[in-house]
């Protein structure tokens, strides 16, 4: 019988007609590759989830919920869905470390006021107007001024009077609470006539929860995009060993991981320089009033989106919604920026008042001999690789499913489930025509004169196979000199 079959015996006798349908040949084309996001973060006691149990997320109303209003994933989400409404959102709350502390800042306050006007407080990138009346004494202004704080339930402290200073709490524990920025009139607000105001910056915050219980939480799902809001070194450690395993061969989960740090260029550079990871993004920004979590959600989610799309198409340009740049003096020279990316740390520009992707580089710098390396410097690098290996796996698994294997030149019948290494070459590289006609590579004779495919010498049931695709790159510098006559 040169047919065969997959579920008609051939020693059946009943009369009838059997017709079996198999769907090895039925998909054309590349196959799409699921993306799923995870945030990480800290939840509030408020929130109605369980801590360390995924949960999905639509919207950022519904985080608030789940996690408490004003907490970290709250803010998260709604800076991810902002970015971002489509990709599936997957969230594992974290409570407070027990040994951590919470950030403080204070504001101190001088009056009275000469003259009636408006205060207008700049909390983690988010408004707050206090209404001040001519002759309102600095602790009447105190007081309100923590009320009026508190009466905006999204930001991520709560206020105490106390005389004429107003003390703000971070109402989470950690070190992230000390990067929550406070200053007034980001948009050039003037002071009421009369008042002062003398902010000392939130610090104190210590001990961010350990990653390894959430990590765990999420097992061996599938999971393409990682948003991180941590950037101390334990829990950047821990989120490299995670993801270098999720890359192995054995797994071949591949996922990416996306923060973002605020720090003069000093900061940023040291941070870039202690770390070394291709599958680790951290772009950084000095001067931005946004919370380096909520930058970190909109990144993270404006990747997820655009590199499913097409994971080599370069993400320069694309907008961070709800970012809010840095003062024109705080913003980094294309210099300064062009040595950030020399130092592992993405760079972000303002761009009409927007904060836009410059470049998404990883913090992979240099191989295991410690020589410079650029194999994995961008972020499409490693997504695109990412995707050929899933569309390799899914055209084999599709195409052969439960084949017999032969030598090359063996004859044997054509409807038989039999596979050659030759056959198998083939289909790598008609496969290759596919991401070549999808512009994820390049060089197609190339790529046939070192493709091998070969029967394994001490394996009779294995094929081994070198595949050598030349990964497309992005077109992201032009040079050029304008000779001129007069």
């Amino acid at each position: 019988m040169a047919i065969s079959f997959n579920a008609i015996p051939i020693d059946l006798r009943a009369p009838g007609a059997y017709i079996e349908i198999d769907n090895s040949r039925a998909v054309q084309g590349l196959p799409g590759m699921p993306s799923r996001i995870l945030v990480l973060g800290q939840m509030l006691s408020t929130g109605t989830a369980t801590a360390l149990e995924p949960i999905d997320i639509l919207t950022g109303d519904q985080a608030a919920g789940y996690f408490g209003r004003g907490s970290m994933l709250h803010r998260m989400a709604h800076f991810l869905r902002a970015n971002n409404t489509v990709t599936r959102a997957t969230v594992i709350p974290m409570e407070d470390d027990g040994a951590a502390q919470a950030a403080t800042g204070t504001l101190a306050i001088t009056g009275p006021a000469t003259a009636s006007g408006t205060l207008v407080l700049w909390i983690a990138g988010q408004r707050v107007r206090v209404g001040v009346a001519a002759g309102t004494a600095a602790t009447a202004i105190a007081t309100a001024t923590a009320a009026a704080i508190n009466a905006v339930l999204d930001l991520p402290v709560t206020a105490a009077a106390t005389a004429a200073d107003v003390t703000l709490t971070c109402r989470w524990s950690g070190e992230t609470g000390n990067a929550i920025d406070i200053r007034v009139g980001y948009y050039g607000e003037a002071m009421p006539a009369g008042v002062g105001l003398t902010i000392t910056p939130m610090s104190g915050g210590s001990a961010n929860p350990d990653l390894t219980a959430a990590l765990a939480a999420i097992g061996d799902e599938w999971v393409t995009d990682i948003i991180l809001p941590y950037t101390d070194t334990a829990s950047l450690a821990a989120i490299e060993a995670e993801l270098e395993t999720r890359f192995g061969p054995l797994v071949m989960q591949d996922a990416h991981a996306y923060a973002w740090a605020q720090g003069t260029h000093a900061e940023l550079t040291t941070l870039g320089d202690s770390r070394n990871s291709p599958h680790l993004t951290i772009m950084g920004m000095d001067g931005s009033p946004t919370p380096p979590w909520e930058a970190a959600a909109a990144l993270g989610a404006v990747a997820a989106y655009h590199l499913q799309i097409d994971p080599a198409r370069p993400l320069q340009t694309l907008e961070l919604r709800g970012v809010l740049p840095p003062a024109e003096a705080d913003r980094f020279t294309m210099e300064e920026r062009n040595l950030l990316l020399h130092d592992g740390i993405a760079t972000a520009r303002t761009e009409v008042n927007t904060v836009q992707i410059d470049r998404a580089i990883t913090t992979f710098q240099t191989n295991q001999w410690g020589i410079e390396d650029i194999s994995y410097l961008d972020v499409t690098t490693l997504k695109t690789l990412a995707y050929l290996r899933y569309s390799v796996r899914a055209r084999i698994f599709q195409r052969f499913p439960r084949h017999k294997l032969a030598s090359d030149g063996t004859r044997y019948g054509p409807g038989q489930a039999i596979v050659t290494p030759a056959v198998i070459r083939d289909e790598l590289v008609a496969l290759f025509r596919e991401w070549e006609t999808a512009g994820l590579v390049e060089q197609a004779d190339q790529f046939k004169s070192e493709l091998i495919v070969e029967r394994d010498q001490s394996d009779p049931n294995r094929v081994n196979a070198l595949i050598p695709p030349d990964v497309i790159n992005q077109f992201r510098v032009f040079a050029g000199q304008v000779q001129f006559r007069l």
